[in-house]
């Protein structure tokens, strides 16, 4: 044997399987190569793991123990370090739609895709936890977005879009914390550090399917020998992993209860076959010697081959949409037959040609020291766990979050996010949350008052101030200080545009704005009416003759037209509605009043009625108000509103300078109506918001 070189970036990878553990030491060369420095394979000698999960851990320790102690004493060096994978067969895998709604339109940027994905990581935490049938604890491994939507338009990137909603397919995996425990468990009790763990499916499709093949829609098959696992790859990306408790020891099983042999017999016979012996000696149950042809094992396998393969189209037709792939590529042992490729290829309706073993030809930049080819497929995933070193450097970290200690799987690119949805706090805990709407109506249509956004979240990290998309490593103190909730929407009456749009009515030639009558749930209510939730608001456009005629303060004793039409003011209808920008027309219509004959003769007297306030009439009460400043006499009325102030104090309210007429009277918010006195100081301006 050459002399052996250690570069360093020797690695070691462990394959802990169900029927054997495979141990790879090597190295990768400047040039992508990876060169084989040792190898050893040791089966359990008891049924010790079980579809690809540890039962005993002594057990295999013992088997892991041997490889390591072979691989050291050839390569004549210690193994402190290893990279090693956990069985897909124990990976739960979630699939789900996801949106995220941006509220009004709006342009899509880096924050809400990271949103969108939080909600994703969210939502599929839940659905893992709520099929699972008991407490086990499980950790994320990995997840992406498989395609994003705009609406209901599918794009290959959002950013810079505008829209209401953004969407996607989401696909997260899944692995229990007992199996990651397990696999590290044993890995200490061998003195060895784990440097890296992925998925065994990863380890495989990343030699089986290299990334420029996956644009096309394929399926890998792992066939180990308690359970098949299954990869989908479409439009560039893995779409879809499952896992069948199916594999070869169910074609092993076959052969041991047709023959009434033991296990380890049954597992030899079927290995014979798969390398072409025609015959084959074995003893039954009872010690005796028996011979069987490949004719009768091929016989005896056929109906489990069957079923296994029409088990694996069934599943990887599901994990496809409902349709078939386009070519179906198979490693690991349980596929070295040749009935199973052809069995598969005719399950899945494919030609054979499309159902291929792989071996040789994914092996083009592996080789050993000695520069010898690798060709065995059972040899993919060994393989495919050392050359995953080189390109994620994956691994469990510790660190603190709030002060509980969690542990995360290292893809390479973890953040905070990532913490706080191990540590289990909900996404509505991290971004700022709007307060509750109000829900109103205004003359029938619905009408919504906005809540106001809370404080977002504070990130503290090793007692800096950051973010949650901050990187994060082993070992980092991480406090999540929880975002608030915003005040709950709210608006006043004198905030609703139809209000604030007031009503005008022509009187005498002049323009004159009044308020709105408005009436909350079949009761007046004034300006300053806080709205409630479910309130039915009617706010008037009219003023009825009576509400118009007593404002304005006019009798029987005048004449009144409206729109040129001349009002009887004995017997009109009261209820009859004015509506804004009516022309109104009022004049004084004197009555002579006469003594009595008997008493003494005087001057005739001519008593005129009382006048609106707006009309120049004789006074009959007057006060002196303070208006912005300047101080204004009212006449004409025996009582007083702000409306009156109008008459007296030259202010434009139809020639807005802002966008919300102010009204106080001695510092508090009135209204039109409100009662003016002596001496009240009265304020009446525009104002910007």
């Amino acid at each position: 044997m050459n002399e052996i070189k250690f570069p360093d970036n020797t690695v070691f990878g462990l394959d802990i399987g169900t029927r054997s553990v495979v141990g790879t030491v090597g190295y990768m060369k400047p040039t992508g190569e990876f060169v084989i420095l040792s190898q050893k394979t040791e089966c359990h000698e008891t049924r010790a793991m079980l579809d690809g999960q540890i039962h005993d851990i002594d057990k295999v320790t013992e088997t892991v123990q041997k490889v390591k102690t072979e691989l050291e004493t050839e390569l004549g060096r210690e193994l402190k370090t290893v990279c090693i994978a956990a069985a897909g067969r124990v990976l739960k895998t979630i699939n789900i739609r996801v949106e995220y709604d941006l509220g009004e339109e709006n342009t899509v940027n880096e924050e809400m895709l990271h949103n969108l994905e939080m909600l994703g990581m969210e939502q599929a935490k839940e659905n893992v936890h709520s099929e699972s049938d008991d407490d086990t604890e499980y950790f994320c491994v990995g997840y992406s977005i498989v395609r994003y939507y705009l609406g209901s338009v599918q794009l290959t990137n959002l950013i810079g879009h505008h829209g209401k909603k953004i969407a996607a397919d989401f696909l997260a995996t899944f692995l229990p914390k007992d199996v990651i425990d397990g696999l590290y468990t044993v890995c200490e009790r061998v003195k060895l550090n784990v440097l890296s763990l992925t998925l065994e499916p990863i380890a495989a499709i990343n030699i089986a399917i290299p990334e420029k093949f996956r644009l096309l829609n394929l399926a890998l098959v792992d066939i180990g020998a308690g359970t098949s696992d299954i990869c989908i790859t479409k439009e560039g990306t893995i779409t879809g992993y499952g896992m069948l408790p199916c594999a070869g020891d169910f074609l092993t099983e076959s052969i041991m209860y047709e023959l009434l042999t033991d296990f380890p017999t049954a597992e030899n016979i079927k290995l014979a076959y798969a390398k072409k012996r025609k015959k084959m000696q074995y003893r039954d149950v009872m010690g005796s010697r028996q011979v069987i042809e490949a004719t009768k094992v091929k016989e005896i396998l056929e109906s489990p081959f069957r079923k296994l393969t029409a088990s694996i189209s069934d599943k990887i037709k599901e994990l496809n949409g409902g349709d078939k792939v386009g070519a179906v590529f198979i490693v690991g042992g349980g596929g070295k037959n040749a009935e199973f490729t052809e069995m598969l290829a005719e399950a899945m309706g494919l030609p054979k040609t499309r159902v291929v073993l792989r071996g040789k030809e994914v092996f083009t930049t592996v080789t050993t020291q000695e520069g010898k080819s690798v060709k065995d497929p059972m040899l993919v995933t060994p393989i495919g766990i050392c050359m995953n070193y080189y390109k994620n450097n994956n691994n469990f970290i510790t660190l603190t979050i709030n002060g509980v200690e969690i542990k995360l799987y290292d893809n390479g690119n973890l953040n905070v996010m990532d913490a706080i949805v191990s540590y289990g706090m909900s996404n509505a805990g991290i971004f700022p949350k709007r307060g509750a709407d109000l829900k109103y109506t205004v003359n029938g249509a619905e009408r919504v008052a906005r809540g106001k956004n809370g404080d977002s979240s504070v990130i503290i990290i090793n007692n800096e101030e950051s973010s949650v998309t901050a990187p994060i490593a082993s070992g980092d103190d991480i406090v999540v200080k929880e975002s608030t909730v915003g005040e709950k929407g709210h608006i006043k009456i004198s905030e609703i545009p139809e209000y604030k749009e007031g009503i005008f009515f022509i009187i005498n030639g002049k323009q004159s704005q009044f308020e709105r009558k408005v009436k909350v749930n079949g009761e007046e209510k004034q300006a300053d009416y806080d709205v409630k939730e479910g309130d039915s608001i009617e706010i008037a456009d009219y003023y009825t003759l009576s509400e118009l005629f007593t404002i304005l303060d006019v009798s029987e004793q005048f004449k009144v037209t409206v729109n040129n039409k001349e009002i009887d003011m004995a017997s009109y209808d009261k209820d009859e509605k004015v509506f804004g920008n009516y022309i109104i027309d009022v004049t004084s219509a004197p009555v002579s009043v006469s003594r009595p004959a008997a008493a003494p003769a005087e001057p005739e007297v001519k008593a005129v009625p009382h006048m609106p306030s707006f009309m120049n009439q004789k006074k009959t009460d007057e006060i002196t108000v303070t208006v912005n400043k300047t101080q204004v006499t009212l006449k004409g009325k025996t009582s007083y509103t702000f409306v009156d102030i109008l008459d007296f104090y030259t202010f434009n309210i139809t020639a807005a300078t802002g966008n919300k007429l102010i009204t106080k009277v001695n510092g508090k918010e009135a209204d039109f109506f409100t009662a003016i006195k002596e001496g009240d100081v009265a304020e009446l301006y525009w104002e910007k918001i």
